[in-house]
């Protein structure tokens, strides 16, 4: 097999922006209107559009990190209530508990799905249980018809991480609009980017006038137009917020990346077809293929490299494709490997071994729409390599 003859390295997750990013944000420059303002207006109402749902139920902010956070608080979830959630998932999730003043409960994965498994998630609840908190993995919608069971008989909240589920869908319906709160990411390294920042959704119109409130430091609502050419206007802070908001400059990027958002979810989709046809004889675990009737985001296309059966480890695995010129992701080494959570709540890997055995086995490859069908063939031709010596 031929080596992948790469000049230059390919960049895991770099995002595909065009000229229309460029021009949008270029015209916020000259407007001299750098933070929230009009276009952060105007990407609500366009997501709250593509979702389906009244433009009062949505509120843009910073980051998914925000999202999660300001939802955790708006639904009145604090100190002495637990959350459950998964520990296949990046530490934003578990922090946006930890910092609500809750305490965060894993309960293992669905080895196939690699998402939260609702069997698990019934075994841990107590007297102190006050939400879920699913994360729909890689961009594969968790089972939300089970999940929303066990919050009904329990009386329990759900708040969705959907920041790898931008287009996900589950029998029909948009993720993020199951639960209480949904909440999205615009990362650089996600469907829809903004380079930084994050988008909540909410069932109630009045929990998403709160979320405002609290991202912008508490104040009053619409506190941004204080300085519009309508002249400035007082603002009262009516309760201890954060600095949460999104900035226009960001919304302009993602007007447009929404805009491209089914177009780029086709190139991801052909591109996660190609590598399931490709691999299908290597002696490695792809991605489950797509449950019926939903929809998969294609976010992440993960493989699993068992050492026994590979030749190799997940981490030489890593190295050989750096040596390729291949960048390439871990998505993620599961919440109880990481020293902090150890140290303040006892986890331990082997008390979930089933994230325990995909965090340490989880490779990501590149799946950006960007990428050429050049690089697309590179990137193949360098896992066979590395797989069949």
């Amino acid at each position: 097999m031929k080596q992948p003859a790469r000049d230059k390295f390919l960049v895991f997750g770099s995002p595909a922006l065009g000229e229309a990013e460029i021009e949008e944000v270029v015209q916020s420059l000259r407007s001299g209107w750098l933070g929230t303002g009009p276009k952060v207006a105007r990407f609500e109402r366009d997501f709250a559009a593509y979702k389906g749902i009244a433009e009062n139920r949505v509120a843009a902010v910073n980051s998914c990190t925000a999202a999660l956070h300001v939802s955790l608080i708006a639904a009145g979830i604090g100190p002495g209530d637990e959350v459950i959630t998964t520990p296949m998932t990046f530490a934003a999730t578990v922090n946006a508990i930890i910092h609500s003043g809750a305490t965060p409960i894993l309960a293992d994965i669905n080895p196939i799905t690699m998402n939260i498994d609702p069997a698990q998630i019934e075994a841990r609840i107590s007297d102190k249980t006050r939400a879920i908190l699913p994360v729909h993995m890689a961009g594969r919608p968790c089972d939300m018809d089970a999940i929303m069971r066990i919050a009904r008989q329990h009386n329990l909240l759900v708040i969705e991480d959907c920041a790898h589920a931008i287009e996900t869908e589950y029998r029909g319906q948009k993720v993020g609009t199951f639960g209480d709160f949904g909440c999205f990411s615009f990362y650089v390294t996600k469907n829809v980017v903004t380079g930084e920042g994050g988008m909540i959704v909410a069932r109630k119109e009045e929990d998403i006038a709160r979320a405002k409130v609290l991202a912008l430091h508490g104040m009053s609502k619409d506190a941004w137009r204080r300085f519009s050419d309508e002249g400035y206007k007082h603002y009262y802070v009516v309760e201890c917020g954060f600095k949460y908001n999104m900035m226009d400059i960001q919304a302009a990027i993602g007007i447009h990346q929404l805009a491209s958002v089914e177009e780029n979810w086709q190139r991801r989709r052909v591109i996660w077809q190609t590598y399931q046809q490709a691999f299908a004889e290597l002696p490695v675990t792809r991605p489950a293929e797509v449950e019926a009737n939903t929809r998969h985001a294609y976010h992440l296309y993960t493989l699993l490299i068992d050492e026994t059966r590979c030749g190799v480890s997940r981490d030489q695995f890593l190295d050989a494709m750096t040596a390729h010129k291949i960048g390439v992701g871990v998505h993620y080494l599961s919440i109880p490997e990481h020293p902090y959570y150890q140290e303040r709540f006892g986890w331990r890997p082997e008390e979930y071994p089933h994230a325990m055995r995909v965090g340490r086995q989880t490779v990501s490859l590149p799946l950006s729409p960007k990428l050429s069908n050049g690089d697309v063939e590179d990137v193949v031709t360098a896992v066979i390599n590395i797989l069949s010596r």
